[in-house]
């Protein structure tokens, strides 16, 4: 018997906002990455409250084409004058904390990758938004202001206590 397999490869992206003070994920699915997708992202979140009204919302991005550079950062705020668009260091997307949350999406929602199709994809990654969102809490930051505070005088200390030493000489 001859059987014929159609195997039809898709794709779907998947983009997502975290309020880092509500450990509140805001996603969507789309179709491609680029601009577009990510302003549809943007609006979904600046639409609602408290984000809407809010004085000032910060949008700490990665260096994505769709989110990079003056460019990208004047075109959110043309649209959204509140929102402030701050650029996370280049190779450094670990201080950006929705690449926690795709982390653990990587592992307990896409892996392993048993779907159907891009439909079922989508399902999946909003039924488990939604559950995130019902038992998440925010992250406690056990560094506080105060432990940097320290960090930075005892930085300053031995500074100049290198600089000291070396100014000093060998001793004869």
């Amino acid at each position: 018997m001859r059987v014929n397999h159609t195997y039809g490869r898709g794709a779907l992206a998947y983009l997502a906002a975290y309020d880092v003070h509500q450990a509140r994920v805001f996603g969507r699915t789309e179709p491609r990455t680029g601009i577009d997708a990510f302003m549809h992202l943007v609006t979904q979140v600046m639409s609602e409250e408290p984000y809407a009204s809010a004085e000032r919302v910060f949008w700490i991005v990665d260096n994505g084409s769709s989110h990079r550079g003056q460019k990208a950062a004047n075109r959110l705020t043309s649209v959204f004058p509140n929102a402030v668009m701050v650029h996370t260091p280049v190779h450094a997307s670990w201080l950006n904390q929705v690449e926690i949350y795709f982390s653990v999406v990587q592992r307990k929602v896409v892996s392993p990758n048993d779907f159907t199709d891009l439909a079922q994809v989508g399902d999946r990654l909003r039924s488990f938004e939604d559950r995130y969102n019902a038992t998440a809490q925010p992250f406690q930051w056990k560094f506080t202001t105060s432990h940097l505070d320290d960090l930075l005088a005892r930085l300053d200390r031995h500074t100049a206590d290198h600089q000291e030493e070396s100014s000093a000489g060998p001793a004869t």
